[in-house]
C-alpha cells in the first residue's frame, strides 16, 4: 500500500521539528532516568542491603506499572492533549527520580521507581501523537523511528555519563543531579510545546466519563490493525528488553564466561545497533509501506535463529563473533517493534491516536514483564541453566508469529478500504 499524504495532513517543516525536539528532549530525560538504575544495581544492593530477587523487583515494578498505564495515558493524551500529558509525566519522572536519590530504605525506593515509571509511561504515547499532530502521514514511520533513536541515546547517556557521575561523586549527588534535567524540559515544554499547528485542531468529541473511555478503547480494540500493532510490538521489542534490562550480563558473565568489561561493551553494541538500525527501517518503511511485515518477521526469524544457535553451541561457550552478532540482531529488536505503531497509525483517526498507540505499546511490556518472570524462574528450578530458562523466547515468539498471521489478512483490506475512502473525500471535495 502507498503510504500517500492524506487529506488535511500537516506540511511538517523547521516548526514541527522545533515543536517535536521539545517533546522528544522529555522522552529522552525519561529514558536516562529509566535506565539509570541499570548502571546502579550493585550500588542500590549494597545500599538498601537486598539481594538478587529484591533488586529486580525494582525492573519488574517498573515494567509492570509502564504496562498498565499505557491505555490509561493513550486516553489522557487524546482527551488533555500532548502538552498537559507531557508536562504531568515530566513532573512525575522527576520527583521519582529524587525521591530514588534521597530513598532511606528498599520500600521507599521501590515507591520512587514505580513514580519514576508512572511518569515515564507518559512520554512515548505523546511523543507519537505529537508526530502524527505535526508531520504528514508519509512521515509517520521515520519519525517513530527517530523517537525510538533519541530514546536509545538516553540509553547510552545513562551507561556512560551516569555511572562515571555515580561512582565519582556518590549515590545522592548523583540521582538528585540528574533530577535536574526533568526540571529543565518540563520548562521547555510549558514555554514552548504546542499540540498541533494552526489549522490542524482535532474534531471535539465529548468525553463522558466511563462511557466515553469504554467506547475509545473498543473502537480502537475493534480495528485489526491496532490488534495487529499490539502482536508486532509484543513478538520483536522483549528479546531485547529482557537482555539489556535484567538477564545480559548474567547471561554473559556466568554462561559464557565473559568479563564485566566484555559483557558491557557487548550490551553497549546492542544499543549502537539498535540507532542504527532504526534509522535504516525508518527509511525503508517510509519509501515501501509494505515492507513493515516483512521487516518484523524476518527480524523474529533472525533473532529466534540466533539465539538458537547460541543456546546449542555444543562446546561450553559460544565464540565471541557468533555473541557479537546475536547482540547485533538484538539491536533490530526495538526498531522492528516500532513498526507495530506503523500498523495502529492509518488503523485509528486522529482522536483516537493515543488510545490506539496505548495498546500497542503495551505489546512488547508485557512479554517482557512475562520473560523476565519466567526466566527467573526457570532459573532457579534448573541450578542456572541458561539454555532452558531462554527458551521462554522461543514460546512467546511462537505465540505472537501466529497472532501476526491470523491478522495480517484483515488489517490490509481495512487499509486498503480507509485509502480509497479518504482519495473519494478529496475528490468530492466541494470548491467554494
Amino acid at each position: 500500500m502507498s503510504n500517500a499524504t492524506l487529506p488535511g495532513d500537516p506540511q511538517g517543516g523547521r516548526r514541527a521539528i522545533s515543536v517535536w525536539s521539545v517533546g522528544v528532549s522529555v522522552y529522552f530525560v525519561a529514558v536516562i532516568f529509566r535506565t539509570s538504575l541499570g548502571v546502579a544495581g550493585l550500588d542500590a544492593a549494597d545500599r538498601f542491603h537486598v539481594g538478587a530477587s529484591a533488586l529486580s523487583t525494582f525492573s519488574i515494578l517498573q515494567l509492570l506499572v509502564y504496562a498498565g498505564m499505557q491505555i490509561p495515558v493513550g486516553l489522557l493524551v487524546d482527551r488533555l492533549g500532548t502538552k498537559k500529558v507531557l508536562s504531568i509525566g515530566a513532573v512525575l519522572f522527576t520527583a521519582g527520580q529524587l525521591g530514588f536519590a534521597f530513598s532511606p530504605s528498599y520500600g521507599t525506593a521501590l515507591a520512587s521507581r514505580a513514580l519514576l515509571g508512572c511518569g515515564d509511561a507518559m512520554t512515548f504515547i505523546s511523543v507519537l501523537r505529537l508526530g502524527t499532530r505535526w508531520f504528514p502521514a508519509r512521515r509517520g514511520p521515520l519519525v517513530a523511528q527517530l523517537a525510538g533513536l533519541v530514546g536509545m541515546a538516553g540509553n547510552l547517556v545513562s551507561t556512560l555519563v551516569l555511572a562515571r557521575l555515580l561512582h565519582g561523586v556518590g549515590w545522592t549527588p548523583a540521582f538528585a543531579g540528574s533530577a535536574l534535567a526533568g526540571a529543565v524540559v518540563l520548562v521547555l515544554t510549558l514555554l514552548f510545546l504546542k499540540d498541533h499547528p494552526e489549522g490542524h485542531e482535532p474534531e471535539p468529541s465529548p468525553h463522558r466519563g466511563a462511557a466515553y473511555v469504554r467506547r475509545q478503547i473498543a473502537a480502537a480494540w475493534r480495528e485489526p490493525g491496532t490488534r495487529l500493532g499490539l502482536w508486532v510490538h509484543f513478538t520483536t521489542q522483549f528479546p531485547a528488553m529482557v537482555f539489556l534490562l535484567l538477564w545480559g550480563l548474567p547471561f554473559l558473565v556466568q554462561a559464557q564466561g565473559l568479563t564485566r568489561a566484555t559483557a558491557g561493551e557487548l550490551l553497549t553494541l546492542v544499543v549502537l545497533s539498535n540507532m542504527v538500525i532504526g534509522l535504516v527501517y525508518g527509511q525503508i518503511v517510509a519509501r515501501h509501506h509494505a515492507a513493515r511485515l516483512p521487516l518484523a518477521l524476518g527480524t523474529v526469524a533472525v533473532t529466534a535463529s540466533l539465539w538458537a544457535l547460541t543456546l546449542a553451541w555444543p562446546a561450553e561457550h559460544a565464540p565471541m563473533g557468533l555473541l557479537v552478532a546475536l547482540c547485533a540482531v538484538l539491536g533490530a529488536c526495538g526498531p522492528a517493534s516500532m513498526l507495530g505503531f506503523d500498523f495502529a497509525r492509518p488503523a485509528n483517526p486522529p482522536e483516537r491516536q493515543g488510545t490506539a498507540s496505548g495498546i500497542t505499546n503495551m505489546g512488547g511490556f508485557i512479554a517482557s514483564m512475562t520473560t523476565l518472570f519466567a526466566v527467573g524462574v526457570l532459573l532457579d528450578a534448573t541450578g542456572d541453566d541458561y539454555g532452558v530458562a531462554f527458551s521462554a523466547v522461543f514460546v512467546l515468539q511462537g505465540l505472537g508469529v501466529s497472532q501476526i498471521l491470523r491478522l495480517r489478512g484483515r488489517a490490509a483490506r481495512r487499509e486498503r478500504e480507509r485509502l480509497v475512502a479518504s482519495r473519494v473525500e478529496t475528490v468530492h471535495v466541494p470548491v467554494v
